[in-house]
């Protein structure tokens, strides 16, 4: 007997169980300040809150709008140590990488000092959010969502068609929103693009979640999505690295190196914008969308 297709809530169901279960697997890994656990933590936060907004219409309206402002909120204090740390290893890597008139070892002692003192600074934050009522509050909201899931009965729907309509409203989304970066003005450029790869994050997802019940096509769509946003990330990452070095410069007595770096930077904005349109012709394919 053929096994029967699955819907798209208990799809959605299973995205969210086995995140819920990420999350809460991580909290003494983050606490003892393993190797990459503030970043697993963190894309789990991502990738609930992006799943109960992306399939709201098959909640009971409201019903999941303070788990996603409580997953925002969590994933806002872990980003504070791990943009500050990711950022600082970028720097000093690329520093190293520097003519020998610049001093590169010293410049990325420098640029490595700063980056510890900074993550040293916001550390404590992120424990008071680990130990605090608001964290425990979220753990149980996923579980009792889990255990009485407050679906609407479209989530009852056959997935394949659901989540097909899902991903090509996702798509066009992003298209539009890579649209309007491409035409901006130089001064609107970069708040565009990193709008742009919210959305393609989003989209990558959403055809994550579908992959489950899919296959191979959701798969291909994820892929693509996830090439969109990691060219934007790369901007995004060169415009952040930009503005730190263009606030350390002054009293670092580093100007020289520090100024070599931030020509860098803009070097890399302008390659990924370059990049931009043909990764997104690809990924903007509706096809891809077509899941059935």
């Amino acid at each position: 007997m053929a096994r029967p297709e699955p819907t798209v809530g208990e799809v959605l169901l299973a995205r969210i169980e086995a995140q819920t279960a990420e999350l809460a697997g991580l909290d003494d890994a983050v606490r003892a300040d393993e190797p990459d656990a503030v970043h697993r933590m963190r894309v789990a936060c991502r990738r609930l809150r992006s799943a109960l907004r992306t399939f709201r219409r098959l909640f009971t309206p409201g019903a999941t709008d303070e788990l996603v402002a409580d997953l925002r909120w969590l994933a806002a204090a872990l980003g504070a140590a791990r943009d500050r740390e990711v950022l600082a290893e970028r720097l000093a890597a690329e520093a190293r990488e520097l003519p020998a008139e610049c001093e590169p070892q010293r410049v990325a002692a420098a640029l490595e000092r700063w980056g510890r003192a900074e993550y040293r600074e916001v550390w404590p934050e992120v424990v008071a959010a680990l130990d605090s009522p608001r964290r425990r509050a979220l753990g149980e909201a996923l579980t009792t969502l889990l255990a009485d899931p407050p679906l609407q009965p479209r989530a009852a729907r056959s997935a394949v068609p659901e989540l097909s309509r899902i991903a090509a409203r996702e798509q066009h989304r992003t298209a539009e929103r890579v649209r309007t970066a491409l035409a901006a003005a130089p001064a609107d450029r970069a708040v565009a693009l990193h709008e742009a790869r919210k959305a393609a994050k989003r989209a990558r997802y959403a055809g994550e979640t579908a992959a489950a019940a899919i296959g191979a096509r959701a798969e291909r769509y994820a892929r693509r999505m996830k090439a969109v946003q990691d060219v934007l990330g790369e901007h995004q990452d060169a415009v952040v690295a930009a503005g730190a070095l263009a606030a350390r410069a002054a009293g670092s007595g580093e100007p020289f190196g520090y100024g070599v770096l931030y020509g860098r930077q803009l070097a890399t904005e302008e390659a990924a914008r370059r990049r931009l349109p043909d990764v997104w012709r690809r990924a903007g394919k509706r096809k891809l969308a077509r899941f059935g």
